[in-house]
């Protein structure tokens, strides 16, 4: 799918907040907003759109920390890796995983209220698949946090 300048714009605008009217929209990208929405609508079905959600501010909601798990595994089979992407799937604490080249294999990034709430995730983690090593890391401070792609 071919993009253009004027897509672009459109993109920035929503992702900036997808909130707003078309009629905002398409002020600001300096077209009308029958045009806006029909490059809206193909984006949306050529896929480069996906679902729209809203941010939660997480502290205020009392999810207070966040961890950052390295996780390495000695295992590397098929049925291993399956039980090991269900068992994320199905944390709600986990908004992120990725598997990795280079020493470690898999770096998720858990949101939790707390330590313990932490360590309950932990424990059930590793209880339901074999890791070789976890190391958590706390963030201090999060400095920058964007979803924005550099149009």
């Amino acid at each position: 799918m071919k993009i253009d300048d004027t897509d672009r714009k459109i993109l920035a605008e929503l992702q900036r907040d997808a909130g707003q009217s078309l009629d905002e929209i398409a002020k600001k990208v300096g077209s009308s907003k029958t045009p806006v929405w029909n490059r809206i609508r193909k984006l949306r079905e050529g896929g480069v759109l996906g679902q729209q959600t809203v941010v939660l501010d997480a502290e205020k909601l009392g999810f207070e920390a966040t961890f950052f798990v390295l996780i390495r595994t000695s295992e590397h089979e098929a049925d291993w890796q399956a039980k090991f992407l269900k068992a994320l799937r199905e944390r709600p604490e986990v908004q992120e995983a990725h598997r990795l080249a280079g020493d470690i294999d898999y770096i998720l990034k858990v949101r939790v209220k707390n330590a313990r709430a932490y360590d309950v995730f932990y424990q059930a983690l590793i209880s339901e698949v074999k890791v070789h090593n976890v190391t958590a890391l706390l963030s201090m401070e999060e400095i920058k946090a964007t979803t924005a792609l550099p149009l």
